[in-house]
């Protein structure tokens, strides 16, 4: 059994190596798993269940890690860090941005200096908030005990976009959660940038239902990555949209609450608020 598991070991590490060394050709399923002397599927699975992605997700996160070198750092233009990338054009450079980062190149090479943000600032139940929108949804919402300090947390995230204090329906849909029917939240757009795992957890949390609870281990095991329970933590600790994205219904495995970025006493409030609405049958 140990045996294998080297074996196993050693074949994924082999196929993330040739990965990153060859990815500016775009290796398809079948080459990579060739090189491991596995079969498509069986390298699909294995590979899967180690790296805790697929090989064509962890292709294109290697193909942005260096995309984004060239954009910022080198300020290539879009169509030679496409050609430079191996990609058949720039029409898939900025499907691969979206889909990854949550922005186009241009935006990214920009640091947002193209993307406008709206924001506002409401009463929840819990408090102060502070909701900003793009045009393609809901990119950060917080709780705002401290109006400038909240303000600026949000210009951190998009140090050179251009914000305008104004509330919108994006906004007002998504606010719109504190009152009415949770069914009716796949209605709220988000639009956010991650890593491909930080992205995978935030979406795990949004399957857990109103008034229920989950653990660090449980959301590990849902995204099939049983060891990442520490990874799974952090990448809950830096979710950029509070309430909507329910990282409070996340607790330990012992059963305590655990830590919140917006205060434990806040955490307990909403836990509490949640199963009385749910028993209830109201929001």
């Amino acid at each position: 059994m140990v045996e294998q598991q080297n074996i196993n070991y050693k074949r994924i590490a082999e196929a993330i190596g040739y990965i990153k060394t060859n990815f500016k050709e775009q290796p398809n399923l079948d080459e990579v798993a060739k090189k491991v002397h596995l079969s498509p599927f069986h390298f699909q699975r294995l590979f899967s269940e180690w790296a805790g992605t697929s090989p064509k997700k962890f292709l294109q996160f290697t193909t942005v890690e260096y995309a984004k070198t060239l954009l910022k750092e080198n300020q290539a233009t879009l169509f030679e860090t496409a050609h430079e990338t191996g990609l058949s054009g720039t029409g898939r450079l900025h499907d691969l941005f979206i889909n990854i980062e949550g922005m186009t190149p241009a935006e990214y090479k920009n640091g947002g200096k193209d993307l406008a943000i709206n924001y506002s600032f409401a009463e929840s139940p819990f408090g102060n908030i502070l909701v900003a929108s793009t045009g393609k949804g809901i990119c950060y919402m917080a709780f705002a005990d401290d109006e400038p300090a909240a303000f600026s947390s949000l210009q951190s995230h998009y140090p050179n976009a251009h914000f305008r204090q104004m509330t919108d329906l994006i906004q007002q849909n998504a606010l719109y959660i504190f009152t009415y029917d949770w069914t009716k939240l796949n209605q709220v757009k988000l639009h956010l940038k991650g890593t491909d795992f930080q992205l995978k957890v935030w979406q795990t949390l949004l399957k857990i239902p109103m008034g229920q609870l989950t653990t660090y281990g449980a959301i590990a095991n849902k995204i099939e990555n049983p060891n990442a329970s520490r990874a799974v933590g952090t990448a809950i600790g830096s979710n950029p949209v509070a309430f909507l994205i329910p990282c409070h219904r996340v607790i330990q495995s012992t059963g305590i609450f655990g830590g919140y970025m917006w205060g434990n006493t806040r955490k307990t409030a909403i836990i509490g608020w949640e199963g009385i609405k749910t028993h209830s049958g109201s929001v």
